[in-house]
């Protein structure tokens, strides 16, 4: 496809800089490179730190007026995990979306205690693993209590590392709560949910996260076979699909770039059309985020 087709894109997951992780772009000058490329807005992603501080002065005192900056928070052990006050200040900070646990979880831990995690700084005080859905199928009731609060405010909710057993109590538990914004992250790494999976949330509301960076010839990092996106798209049906990078690790290239490249990928392997595109990056961040 034409570069014309990033015009108008909506990335809702970029790590960017400043962070303990080190990144390939800070937030500025993903800015400028979005602009560029013609995007409606990003979203900065921040396993440790609220970003949305710096997401604002950033768009206000360095951006051209074209492209929105947006944030958000994750309910880790740096942020006192499920912190009730915490989640309320972020409200207040327009984050567009908070994430239940991500690298506090014990799922997240165990899996990279052979390799480091490509987003982790070089912290001095060790994770306390999380484990929030205990094997009764029973919630955190701290977890419960932010969950009633993101309903009662209409927040937006990424479902983090959690195990499959974790996530999927999660979107339940969130949808009879009365969370109507949900997204499953990375449902097809990680997590290892099955395509059966997806398809029920995406039937309950939710919206499930397709990720560039996870693909094989999405990034350097992918070991996910690009069909898996395909079975995706066709089980929860394309307004059901959130299309994004999860790029900006160091050495992984531009998020603006691979997500070009994967466009055409989709386009070049399953004929996924330049309408399809649009309904995954551009309409539904917009509907799943009330941008």
């Amino acid at each position: 496809m034409d570069r014309k087709i990033l015009k108008g894109i909506y990335d809702m997951h970029i790590h960017c800089g400043p962070s303990v992780a080190e990144r390939s772009v800070d937030a500025a000058e993903m800015l400028k490179e979005a602009e560029a490329a013609g995007y409606a807005g990003f979203l900065v992603k921040d396993h440790y730190f609220p970003s949305m501080m710096g997401t604002k002065m950033v768009e206000e005192h360095l951006g051209n007026g074209t492209c929105k900056v947006y944030g958000c928070m994750a309910l880790n052990n740096s942020v006192g995990l499920f912190n009730l006050k915490a989640l309320d200040t972020a409200r207040q900070m327009d984050a567009k979306i908070i994430y239940f646990p991500t690298v506090s979880t014990k799922k997240h831990i165990d899996d990279h205690k052979k390799s480091a995690f490509v987003g982790a700084g070089k912290a001095s005080v060790p994770e306390n693993p999380v484990t929030y859905v205990d094997e009764q199928g029973n919630m955190d009731p701290a977890a419960i209590e932010c969950l009633k609060y993101m309903a009662e405010y209409d927040m937006v909710l990424g479902t983090g590392h959690g195990t499959l057993w974790e996530v999927d109590h999660l979107v339940n538990k969130a949808a009879e709560l009365g969370v109507k914004r949900i997204l499953v992250n990375h449902p097809h790494y990680n997590v290892g949910a099955s395509i059966e999976d997806m398809a029920r949330w995406a039937k309950i509301g939710a919206y499930i996260e397709v990720n560039v960076c996870v693909f094989v010839g999405g990034s350097k990092l992918g070991v996910v076979d690009l069909k898996v996106a395909k079975a995706m798209i066709d089980a929860c049906g394309i307004d059901h699909i959130i299309l994004d990078t999860d790029l900006g690790q160091k050495g992984n290239g531009s998020p603006v770039e691979g997500m070009y490249n994967f466009i055409n990928m989709l386009e070049k392997e399953f004929g996924i059309t330049e309408e399809q595109i649009n309904i995954m990056t551009k309409q539904n961040p917009v509907k799943l985020f009330n941008l």
